[in-house]
């Protein structure tokens, strides 16, 4: 018999009442994930199904921008899909990575080279984000948008310094003298500085290039564009790097002017969800949470021992 000082059947209850709380995660866990895979199926049943007849098709180009698969196939469907008339690219995006506006610039231009394009930049067309609207037939923003910022960067840092003052020494065996180049734990050599403004100036070029083509300016007014600044949306209308001013309202007009394409027709959502893979990993965390608990009493909201209560 346990003795009144015995902590066995307060144990007991506590064991017995944390059950009951896996339990109800366990559950939790188990909808959410039937939610997901639902979503998925949906995800999968409507892209098979028709989309209905002819329409406009608006893809977003939102966030920072990097080598999206899905956003480039979203593209490619625009193009060969005879129901799609025309596009409208809603571009929201402080910029990003330039391989992925790269890659992006050159599945719209196949689009554009099919299909009429319109790029209508919101809050943010910058860098990376004013790149991608280059190959539109007609560029739209509004006077506040920021956009321009056409140029490259490349930063790094370096803590030698930091390192040395707690008595830790860094060592790095390289085949090469610009093998790690930049590195947090050796400073910058002329060597490599000068190795790393190359391949940024060669950057910087490609995008000066496309800004030519795409926007038919002389070279050398790009360049003085194209020192990293941003434009209002009023200024690039001045400087030549947008059209005009206006949303999707002047865009369907300037359609139906210029490309015979009826402001009558729907304009249909084409951007790839992404909620499927939101839940899924919604899913995920809860059982690992689940688990966590269970097996070692831990809650990964606050990340620290949590005892039975």
């Amino acid at each position: 018999m346990p003795t009144p000082q015995d902590p066995l059947p307060d144990i007991l209850v506590d064991r017995r009442r944390l059950k009951r709380g896996l339990g109800l995660w366990r559950a939790v866990a188990v909808l959410a994930l039937l939610l997901a895979l639902f979503l998925a199926a949906r995800e999968v049943a409507e892209d098979a199904l028709p989309g209905g007849g002819a329409h406009v098709a608006r893809i977003e180009i939102s966030g920072g921008i990097g080598t999206d698969r899905r956003l480039v196939e979203a593209l490619d469907r625009a193009r060969e899909d005879t129901r799609v008339v025309a596009v409208l690219l809603a571009i929201d995006s402080p910029g990003g990575s330039v391989a992925g506006g790269e890659m992006l610039h050159a599945a719209i231009a196949r689009l554009a080279e099919r299909k009429p394009v319109v790029a209508l930049l919101g809050g943010t067309a910058a860098s990376a984000g004013y790149m991608v609207a280059l190959p539109a037939h007609r560029i739209l923003a509004r006077e506040a948008t920021v956009t321009g910022s056409i140029g490259v960067i490349l930063q790094t840092g370096e803590a030698s310094e930091l390192l040395r003052m707690v008595g830790i020494r860094a060592e790095s065996i390289a085949s090469g003298r610009l093998k790690g180049q930049p590195s947090l734990v050796a400073p910058l050599t002329d060597e490599a500085r000068a190795a790393l403004r190359a391949v940024v100036e060669d950057l910087h070029a490609q995008f000066v290039a496309m800004v030519v083509a795409a926007r038919r300016l002389p070279e050398e007014r790009v360049r003085q564009l194209a020192d990293g600044g941003v434009l209002t949306g009023r200024q690039a209308v001045s400087a030549g790097l947008v059209d005009s001013i206006g949303g999707e309202r002047e865009a369907r007009a300037w359609l139906a002017a210029e490309r015979g394409v009826s402001d009558r027709l729907p304009v249909r959502d084409a951007t790839p969800r992404r909620r499927a893979e939101e839940w899924l990993g919604a899913t995920l965390g809860v059982m690992l949470k689940s688990l966590f608990i269970e097996w070692l009493g831990v809650d990964l909201t606050v990340g620290l021992w949590q005892p039975p209560r």
